[in-house]
């Protein structure tokens, strides 16, 4: 992941119980539109993109750059986990540290699966770059968001406004020499 240090991209598809982790493709593309372009899916991210503005700005091969998991499902995209340096909108406290992002398409919300391919590539990152501390932004009003945060081992650090909202930061402890987080573990 290039901006994550010397880790080799792509890896290796991620296999858990139910999804796969892989690199975004051609095939994937229609999927994202449908991701980038949704309401809900937009609701705590300053709302949906236009689809026609989508349609004729997406490349081919949608957002394929190191540290974009696309999750699928069954052979489907459902969704995307990314991991990538925190940017300029994150605070301060945020600088130098990585930052995990998700969507999933509304039908495969509730389900677990935002959980399970999250954890799978906290876990590739540990196993890539030991040590390195998480951090993850959401709208406190996204209980979503939150219970799923608290779920993946984050702790609150700050809490700020931005976009007309109150924004929550969390980090995730890195993981120690002996494998543990202490007593945040997953």
């Amino acid at each position: 992941m290039t901006d994550l240090g010397p880790v080799a991209w792509p890896p290796a598809p991620i296999k858990t119980e139910r999804l796969v982790l892989r690199e975004s493709e051609a095939r994937d593309r229609a999927t994202f539109v449908e991701l980038l372009a949704s309401p809900e899916v937009g609701t705590y991210l300053g709302g949906p993109r236009p689809h026609d503005e989508l349609e004729r700005t997406l490349p081919e091969v949608p957002e394929s750059q190191p540290g974009l998991f696309v999750i699928e499902l069954d052979g489907a995209m459902i969704g995307q986990v990314l991991l990538r340096r925190a940017t300029g909108h994150a605070p301060s406290a945020a600088a130098g540290k990585a930052e995990l992002g998700y969507l999933l398409l509304p039908h495969a919300w509730g389900r677990g699966y935002a959980a399970e391919a999250c954890a799978a590539a906290l876990d590739w990152l540990d196993d890539e770059l030991p040590g390195e501390p998480v951090v993850l932004f959401t709208q406190t009003a996204n209980a979503r968001s939150m219970r799923l945060a608290a779920k993946l081992g984050f702790a609150e650090v700050q809490r700020y406004e931005a976009w007309g909202a109150e924004q929550w930061m969390g980090m995730r402890s890195p993981v120690t020499e002996s494998g543990n987080r202490g007593l945040r573990g997953r």
